[in-house]
C-alpha cells in the first residue's frame, strides 16, 4: 500500500496553523465591514470560457480545467487529438475549471445580479483559489484571497480607501516593514506611445511583472525574446534607473519626463498619482510605506488605471497583496462602463511573513486554557459542573474524558499547551475546592470554583 501523500502546492492545516489563520481572517473581515464592505462567495468552479483571455497568455495556462463527467473522450476532438494540438483537445472535453481568481467571478456576479445590487458596490470575499503555478517559497497551487473591490465609480477617493485599508490590515496583523508600492497602467502607456511600442504594450508588461524574479538582466533577456529592438529595451532599462532615486515624487517625476508632449491620459495619471499618494500620507500612510514604482505593471490583462503591490523586503517571499483600477472589467460579459478597483490580501504570503518574523501575537492561538482532569471515579459529576462553569465564563476547557493515572493527564495537559489544570480528588472535594495547577510555574493553589475561575480569567 502505498503511503498517503497530496498534491505539490497544497498543504494540510494542523490546529496551530489553522488558529492564526482564522484570526488573521477576522482582523480582515473585520477590517472589510468597518469600511462598509458587504460579503458575497461565488463558485469554486466556473465555466472554462469566464475565466479565459483574461489573465493574458501565461495566466490562461495556469488555469486549473476540470474534465467533463462521464466518458470525456467519447467527444473529444478526433483530429485534434491525432495531431496532438492540447489547446483544441482540451476545449472539447473539458466546459468548466477551477476560479483562478476571485476578480473574474466577482465581474461576473456583478453582471448577472446587478438589479439587485446598489451602485457603487463594495464586495469583499476571503475563499480558495487554484493556480497551476511551480510549487515554491510562498507560492502555492491552492490558496485563499481576502479580496475587496468598489465598483461603479471613477473617484480616485476609491483608490485612497483601498491604500488606507491595506495600510490598517497590515498594521493590525503586525506585518513587518511593508511598502505599499503603486503605479499606473496610463503612465506605461504613455511610455509605450513615446517609443512606438503600444502593439507590444501586454508583452511589456508581462516581462516587466517578471522583474522581481528574474531581475534587470532576466527582463532584458525576455524583451529581447519577444522581439523588442535594443533601442526599445535600452529605453524601458532606464525604468530601472529611476529605482536608484529615493524619493517616490521624484522617481514619477523622472516617468513623467519619458512621456511625448501633450499626451492627455499619461498626464492626467501623472496627477491623479501625486493627489493619492500625497491624500494617503494625510491619513496615516506613513512615507517609508508608500512607495512609487515605475516598473511596476500588473500582468493580468484586466488592469487600466491605478496598480497596487505590497512588499515587505526583508521577507524571503515576493508581493504579498496587489491590486488595481479596471476600466470596463464588467464589459468581457456584456455590460459595458462600469469601472471598479480591488485588492487583495494574499492570506498565505501574510501567514508564511508573520511566521518568517515570528509576529504572531498570543491571541492568535485558541488552544484549550484549561483541563479539567479527574482523579476517581466519585469526581465525574464534579469535573463535568466545573468545565460547564469555565466554559460558561468564556474560558476554553477540555474535561480529560477517563479516569487514569494523574501524570498522562498532566502529559495531556503539556501537549494541548494549557495554562492551568483543575483537579479536585476526595479531599477538595470535602472541602468544596479545586487545586488549580499553573502549567507554566507548576506553583499550586486552592480556591472554591467561582474564585477559581475568576482566578484563570484574571
Amino acid at each position: 500500500m502505498s503511503k498517503p501523500s497530496i498534491p505539490k502546492g497544497t498543504r494540510d492545516f494542523g490546529p496551530r496553523v489553522m488558529a492564526r489563520r482564522n484570526w488573521m481572517f477576522g482582523v480582515m473581515r473585520e477590517a472589510f465591514e468597518r469600511y462598509g464592505f458587504q460579503p458575497i462567495e461565488t463558485p469554486a468552479m466556473e465555466n472554462l470560457q469566464t475565466l479565459t483571455g483574461k489573465y493574458g497568455e501565461e495566466g490562461d495556462q495556469l488555469i486549473f480545467k476540470i474534465l467533463n463527467n462521464g466518458d470525456y473522450l467519447s467527444k473529444a476532438n478526433a483530429d485534434a487529438l491525432a495531431a496532438g494540438d492540447s489547446k483544441t483537445v482540451t476545449s472539447s472535453i473539458s466546459k468548466k475549471a477551477l476560479r483562478y481568481d476571485l476578480t473574474v467571478p466577482f465581474a461576473r456576479f456583478v453582471v448577472m445580479s446587478r438589479n439587485d445590487l446598489s451602485f457603487p458596490f463594495r464586495r469583499y470575499q476571503m475563499q480558495t483559489v487554484w493556480r497551476g503555478d511551480r510549487p515554491g517559497k510562498g507560492r502555492y497551487q491552492e490558496f485563499t484571497q481576502c479580496d475587496a473591490d468598489i465598483i461603479g465609480s471613477d473617484s480616485v477617493l476609491c483608490e485612497l480607501d483601498l491604500l488606507t485599508l491595506f495600510h490598517e490590515v497590515l498594521s493590525e496583523l503586525g506585518v513587518p516593514g511593508y511598502e505599499i508600492v503603486l503605479n499606473d497602467r496610463r503612465l506605461l502607456n504613455g511610455l509605450a506611445r513615446a517609443w512606438g511600442i503600444e502593439e507590444h504594450f501586454q508583452d511589456l508588461t508581462v516581462a516587466l511583472d517578471k522583474w522581481d524574479k528574474i531581475g534587470d538582466e532576466g527582463v532584458r533577456k525576455e524583451l529581447s525574446e519577444r522581439g523588442f529592438s535594443g533601442v526599445t529595451i535600452d529605453r524601458v532599462m532606464q525604468l530601472f534607473k529611476l529605482l536608484a532615486v529615493t524619493d517616490s515624487l521624484d522617481r514619477l517625476l523622472g516617468m513623467k519626463a519619458l512621456f511625448q508632449e501633450g499626451d492627455v491620459e499619461a498626464t492626467e495619471a501623472y496627477e491623479e498619482t501625486v493627489e493619492l499618494m500625497a491624500m494617503a500620507k494625510a491619513s496615516g500612510v506613513r512615507d517609508t510605506q508608500l512607495v512609487f514604482d515605475p516598473t511596476l505593471a500588473r500582468g493580468l490583462n484586466y488592469y487600466t488605471g491605478a496598480i497596487f503591490e505590497v512588499r515587505v523586503p526583508d521577507a524571503p517571499i515576493g508581493s504579498i497583496c496587489g491590486g488595481g483600477r479596471y476600466a470596463d472589467l464588467t464589459g468581457i460579459f456584456g455590460w459595458d462602463g462600469m469601472s471598479g478597483v480591488g485588492i487583495s490580501f494574499g492570506a498565505d504570503r501574510i501567514y508564511d511573513v508573520l511566521e518568517h518574523f515570528d509576529a504572531f501575537p498570543q491571541e492568535a492561538m485558541t488552544q484549550p486554557e484549561v483541563l479539567v482532569v479527574q482523579l476517581d471515579e466519585g469526581g465525574r459529576a464534579n469535573a463535568v459542573e466545573a468545565m460547564q462553569e469555565l466554559r460558561r465564563a468564556s474560558v476554553r476547557t477540555v474535561l480529560y474524558p477517563d479516569v487514569v493515572k494523574l501524570k498522562k493527564q498532566l502529559k495531556h495537559a503539556s501537549e494541548l499547551e494549557v495554562n492551568f489544570v483543575f483537579m479536585a480528588g476526595p479531599n477538595e472535594r470535602s472541602k468544596g475546592v479545586w487545586t488549580v495547577r499553573n502549567m507554566h510555574t507548576g506553583v499550586q493553589t486552592q480556591w472554591p470554583i467561582e474564585e477559581a475561575v475568576a482566578f484563570v480569567k484574571a
